[in-house]
């Protein structure tokens, strides 16, 4: 397994287009898996081949397992944070934390079973093994190849999911393109840092949980976890892909979310009360987290609220304590 690391985190939120709702026939780009990575191989699902749909589970504990076609490698870009576990022939690939923006690769013929254990929702790219390197199809190179918040893989999956109904063929087949283009140029990383044990990781997480509302400093987190700094800090990147300080920010808004969408409390309340010292920070963090602002994310998930409820059904006149005229 080869694991490559970056610097973006938090879900890839994109305005939702209202032709693109439940209730609307899904375009190619965006047909539904009805199981994990099985496809519709038809003209109306791929275009050269080159297949994209969408996989969500909104459960938190799923298990599945599936084989790549001989023609073609599979691609994952995860579209939020999940934890997964990866396995083929009873040998673990991945086990933990994929942020958003994770990609990870299967080549063709190879099974792989999953084990997610939250919520998930994927991009997943079937792409024939004739747009790659003939030189690479023919080695193990990109074989059970998983890299945690890819920035390309995560710009593609948002440029393709901001193009919504509008993705045709043509911009599909690029997209497709340039992602193998991008997979057949990648160097295996020349060190690579054992992640943090479980158990250790699971102490920080928590201290994180237990005190995010105010200052936590790199060298408590080493403390809880029983690291020096510098060894700590490589390890818990390698587990999670987020840098401790990154983790923290991206735990502090997730409280937030949860803060603005369930309450009416100010905004400045709200970033005292998850541990930002300011109103501004708090800003700039969820809108590098979360590709929006606090009020505009609030605003959003209230419209999505009001359009979901629908029109308020009307009562009969008996519920009301109306009387009838002829009464």
């Amino acid at each position: 397994m080869l694991t490559n690391l970056h610097p973006s985190h938090g879900w890839i939120d994109v305005p939702v287009d209202p032709r693109d709702r439940e209730s609307t026939p899904p375009t190619p780009a965006f047909a539904r898996e009805s199981r994990w990575r099985q496809i519709d191989r038809t003209a109306e699902a791929a275009i050269d081949g080159i297949a994209i749909p969408r996989w969500e589970d909104s459960r938190t504990a799923s298990s599945h397992e599936a084989t790549t076609p001989r023609d073609c490698y599979f691609i994952g870009i995860a579209l939020k944070t999940t934890r997964a576990k990866l396995t083929r022939d009873r040998q673990i690939i991945f086990d933990g934390v994929m942020p958003a923006g994770t990609l990870y690769v299967s080549a063709p013929s190879r099974s792989v079973g999953v084990q997610f254990q939250s919520p998930c929702a994927f991009l997943h790219f079937h792409i024939p093994t004739d747009h790659f390197p003939g030189e690479l199809t023919a080695t193990e190179g990109l074989n059970d190849l998983v890299l945690l918040r890819d920035p390309l893989a995560a710009e593609l999956a948002k440029a393709l999911i901001e193009r919504g109904r509008a993705a045709d063929h043509q911009f599909m087949r690029c997209l497709g393109q340039t992602l193998a283009m991008h997979l057949a140029r990648l160097e295996p990383p020349r060190a690579r840092v054992n992640a943090l044990p479980k158990w250790r990781l699971r102490r920080v997480e928590q201290y994180i949980a237990d005190h995010f509302d105010r200052c936590i400093s790199l060298s408590e987190l080493a403390n809880v976890a029983g690291l020096s700094k510098m060894h700590f800090a490589a390890q818990f990147r390698a587990a999670t892909g987020y840098r401790p300080r990154e983790y923290l920010l991206n735990h502090r808004t997730e409280q937030a979310k949860t803060l603005l969408a369930t309450t009416g409390r100010p905004l400045a309340e709200i970033a005292l009360a998850v541990g930002f010292s300011t109103q501004a920070h708090f800003s700039t963090v969820f809108k590098r987290v979360s590709g929006q602002s606090p009020a505009r994310w609030r605003a959003a998930r209230k419209s999505d609220r009001v359009e979901a409820e629908g029109p308020s059904r009307r009562r009969p006149a008996s519920e009301m304590g109306w009387t009838s005229a002829a009464a």
